[in-house]
């Protein structure tokens, strides 16, 4: 009946007069307002015949209102945020594999959320920002109008599922994470503590918030340590300028491709650096390349701190500590939570410098996927939850990622990982974004390939590039085709996903 490790205790350290949530060009809503609303929605929902374990999901755009509805719905049930982009296909499969009990939408707002859920006869309950008001306050009404007797009710504990979210499944059907409130906030706490958060820091927040590093990474670690949050409509490399120079924040979370795009904007915006408030800059979700750390240090003027994360970790494992302490370009730092180490295939645990998977155990890491045996019986070996992604942890404990189990590349048995020839293409000086991707071939299995994105002005062919690399790596690591684009395809959280983009790319005929 443990409640002290709960969203509803992390909102209880922030001072009642001191803002909680923010949004460009709006007041901001304070801790006191944002518990008030917190417990008027979980009274409401209870009403409504909706309390802890029933699945409520939530299609709404970025912004300081997806931020409290999660807090709130969280606060009385599980929430499950999804992708507002998504199509009616998408939708349907989700909320299916759900079973959501309630699809929470913006008032007005049409699109195909609210048909799948008709066609589901899904209760629908919209939000509607409060007119005028501090930027996340926000009422709802349901339709048709709701009454029931929650099984349920009252204030969560911490064993109770707070969040629910789909794995990408870039391979394979989407598996469900549920996250408790004992995992979010040891993870956000965590964040917290690695980097020195406090009721005198403002984030500005630029990531999704269907996603889990902008969920956890963002508004709940803010939140634990008292401080302030500001939420754009999301991430928008024309407008953070603006934005930066009128929230003034201490720090900004994101992926390295919007690293990439900031760096790129920031020779025009140099005006807005005069001044600012930053102490670092935190990267995750996807490896950072050491050349996009040593510009954005030498661009900003603050430390980049890199942290490594996955939803299945409530987000944070390991990250780099803040100066005066070393961190290391090309390292995502120390265990910053969970025990993490290295593990050989048949579950052994390897002695520092070996190559292996990386595993992790903790209060942040889920206790398995729901109804999926199979994949919790691949996921877990001796406690230790198997994360798929390889590297080494040295003497200090600093730990190094070589990529994805599943995206390294077997060109006819010999391994090659996309993270190095990412970093060597880089240190060409045309060349501003790399991915390294597997390309099949009929007789080695696979070959090696790489997407580049020239830097505006710059000039290189193909020929030029593949010389480049072979100067540097091995014959069998150099791409044997290189696609000259002008941007990277994405995923909606922004990460390059290199599994797949040969096909995408139309490579594969």
């Amino acid at each position: 009946m443990e409640r002290t490790n709960t969203l509803e205790a992390l909102l209880a350290q922030g001072r009642a007069e001191d803002d909680a949530l923010g949004a460009p060009g709006r007041p901001g809503l304070t801790y006191g307002a944002l518990r008030e609303l917190t417990a008027r929605v979980r009274e409401q929902l209870n009403a409504w015949g909706l309390g802890q374990g029933d699945r409520v999901a939530l299609v709404l755009p970025n912004g300081p209102e997806m931020a409290s509805a999660f807090l709130a719905v969280a606060s009385a049930a599980t929430t499950a945020p999804l992708n507002p982009a998504y199509r009616a296909d998408e939708l349907a499969f989700y909320l299916d594999d759900l079973q959501a009990r309630a699809l929470v939408v913006l008032e007005g707002a049409e699109g195909p959320a609210r048909e799948v859920a008709r066609a589901r006869s899904l209760p629908l309950i919209e939000l509607t920002p409060t007119s005028g008001g501090p930027a996340g306050h926000f009422s709802l009404r349901s339709e048709p109008p709701l009454a029931g007797t929650a099984r349920r009710p009252g204030a969560p504990r911490e064993e109770d599922v707070a969040l629910v979210l789909h794995t990408s499944g870039t391979t394979a059907r989407p598996k469900l994470v549920p996250l408790t409130h004992a995992n979010l906030t040891a993870s956000a706490r965590n964040i917290g503590t690695r980097l020195g958060l406090g009721a005198g820091d403002a984030c500005l927040n630029i990531m999704p918030l269907f996603h889990i590093h902008g969920l956890v990474a963002a508004v709940l670690s803010s939140l634990g340590a008292g401080g302030r949050v500001v939420c754009t409509p999301g991430f928008n490399a024309l407008r953070f300028f603006a934005w930066f120079e009128e929230v003034r924040p201490t720090w900004y979370t994101a992926v390295p491709t919007m690293h990439q795009a900031l760096l790129e904007r920031a020779r025009r915006n140099t005006r807005s650096l005069d001044g600012h408030r930053l102490r670092f800059i935190r990267s995750s979700s996807a490896s950072l390349p050491p050349q996009v750390m040593e510009e954005l240090e030498r661009v900003f003027g603050v430390p980049v701190i890199e942290s490594y994360g996955m939803t299945e970790a409530a987000h944070q494992m390991a990250s780099n500590p803040l100066p005066p302490s070393p961190r290391y370009s090309g390292s995502v730092g120390l265990a910053a939570g969970p025990e993490v180490a290295i593990m050989d295939g048949e579950g052994a645990l390897l002695p520092s410098g070996e190559l292996g998977e990386v595993v992790i155990r903790g209060p942040n890491v889920m206790s398995g996927y729901v109804n999926n045996p199979e994949a919790n019986a691949r996921a877990f070996t001796h406690g230790w939850f198997r994360t798929g992604d390889q590297g080494t942890l040295d003497a200090q404990g600093y730990l190094r990622l070589t990529g994805r189990l599943k995206e390294l590349i077997n060109r006819g048995g010999e391994k090659v990982s996309p993270l190095e020839v990412d970093t060597v293409l880089l240190d060409h000086p045309a060349v501003l974004q790399a991915v390294t991707f597997a390309l099949p071939h009929p007789k080695l299995g696979e070959d090696v390939a790489a997407a580049v994105v020239l830097r505006e002005g710059q000039a290189a062919t193909e020929r030029e590039l593949r010389d480049f690399v072979a100067a540097r790596v091995a014959d069998f690591k150099v791409p044997r085709r290189v696609v000259l684009l002008t941007e990277l395809p994405k995923g909606p959280t922004g990460k390059v996903q290199r599994i797949g983009l040969a096909e995408r790319l139309g490579l594969t005929s």
